[in-house]
């Protein structure tokens, strides 16, 4: 509706942003998954696969995926990965380590570059080509979802991660 108290106002752009992880595969060590961005009313867009640690009732510390759910997205400009990152692709671009926020009965939950359930220690890993034990091109996957989940971040966009389990 238009009105004077609206003329010369610009429209609120903030919109909820949503990735959507959908995990396919479920073995012994490892679960595989398919990760998605989600727009309202469009198709999702698949961005990678990515690579979790096993289900396990009770939590093993470092080895266990995080539970099913819709998490908040932040970028954390500390710690061993963001000091390793920033030295890999510099300040200008590496704005601080995707981290997953408030899963319950899980701390320091990130996004990151790994090849097998050996570098996971409960985080999810992201590679765009993927074979049993293995996940592949992962630099590449990071190096082409970071930028843009991390502008999302950076502008002040509410951005969360939705997981299921086929």
């Amino acid at each position: 509706m238009l009105s004077s108290e609206n003329i010369g106002k610009k429209k609120e752009s903030k919109r909820l942003k949503k990735l959507k992880l959908i995990r396919f595969q479920h073995r012994e060590n490892e679960t595989q998954g398919l990760l998605f961005w989600d727009h309202p009313g469009r198709p999702l867009r698949f961005i990678c696969f990515t690579l979790e640690d096993e289900h396990r009732d009770v939590k093993v510390m470092h080895h266990t995926r995080i539970p099913e759910g819709i998490y908040k997205l932040k970028l954390r400009d500390y710690g061993g990965h963001h000091t390793k990152y920033l030295k890999r692709y510099g300040e200008e671009w590496h704005k601080g380590m995707i981290q997953v926020m408030d899963v319950p009965g899980f701390t320091d939950i990130l996004v990151h570059c790994g090849n097998t359930h050996e570098h996971t220690s409960g985080c999810i890993l992201v590679g765009d080509s993927l074979s049993p034990r293995f996940l592949g091109s992962s630099r590449d996957a990071y190096a082409r979802m970071y930028p843009s989940v991390s502008k999302e971040l950076s502008n002040g966009q509410e951005v969360v991660l939705e997981i299921v389990s086929m």
